[in-house]
């Protein structure tokens, strides 16, 4: 699989992947409104908990606003039921198992750890706007007040993109 670079003003991939219960979730559900589209290495894992649970916590603002957060990783349809469940999250969940959405955003990065070389998901975030246009990016994320910039920079990208 070939690591594809985004851009802000790309058109963001088509994508078709089932949640935790088995529905499909495309991209072109999603268009008419914002949406948030980020990637994730590991459901349960330290930083990866952190992430969905700070996405969650600002699911009911964001609902009010109706903008989706959805969150994407190689984990199964089980697994992130599980994660759901576990930590009460708000947020969907998509099961990109083969990798090739998390691939088509260009979050499927060659990665170094321990000094051995392996394919795993780059944590990356994709604001999206009504159009399904890539209006930011932000990559290789730190989860510490992320979610807070992300959803400052949707207020002021919604006031000049409806």
């Amino acid at each position: 699989m070939t690591e594809k670079e985004m851009n802000t003003g790309d058109p963001a991939p088509d994508f078709s992947l089932p949640d935790h219960t088995g529905t499909m979730h495309t991209a072109a559900s999603y268009r008419g409104s914002w949406y948030i589209l980020y990637f994730y290495p590991k459901d349960n894992t330290t930083a990866c908990t952190a992430e969905a649970l700070a996405f969650s916590a600002v699911y009911e603002e964001l609902a009010e606003l109706e903008i989706p957060v959805i969150g994407v990783s190689p984990d199964t349809m089980e697994s992130h039921r599980k994660f759901i469940e576990k930590h009460d999250l708000m947020i969907t969940l998509l099961a990109d198992v083969n990798h090739e959405v998390i691939g088509a955003y260009g979050a499927w990065k060659r990665k170094k750890m321990y000094g051995k070389e392996y394919m795993g998901v780059e944590r990356s975030t994709f604001l999206i706007d009504p159009n399904g246009i890539i209006r930011e990016i932000w990559r290789n994320v730190k989860v510490k007040g992320h979610v807070e910039a992300v959803t400052s920079r949707l207020r002021e990208l919604k006031a000049v993109i409806p």
